[in-house]
């Protein structure tokens, strides 16, 4: 899981609360939104995945309760 911090990254966390990473291109959307949710302590809401140059990109959409700029903030993507 690497986070990723293009501008778009960065925009989507501002505005619709969606954090942006990298995964293994084999893992699942409840792999995914099981780590997630356990390595950085918050719930997922909803979860949508892009495959691109052998990559997969995950777009993670949070509960309200939990803001993407706080969590961008402590992982030192902002």
């Amino acid at each position: 899981m690497k986070p990723l911090t293009t501008e778009k990254a960065i925009m989507m966390i501002e505005r619709e609360n969606i954090l942006t990473f990298v995964f293994d291109k084999r893992k699942t959307k409840d792999e995914i939104k099981n780590e997630v949710e356990e390595v950085l302590e918050v719930k997922v809401e909803k979860i949508r995945t892009l495959i691109r140059n052998n990559k997969k990109y995950a777009y993670i959409k949070l509960k309200k309760d939990f803001l993407a700029i706080d969590l961008a903030t402590k992982l030192g993507m902002m």
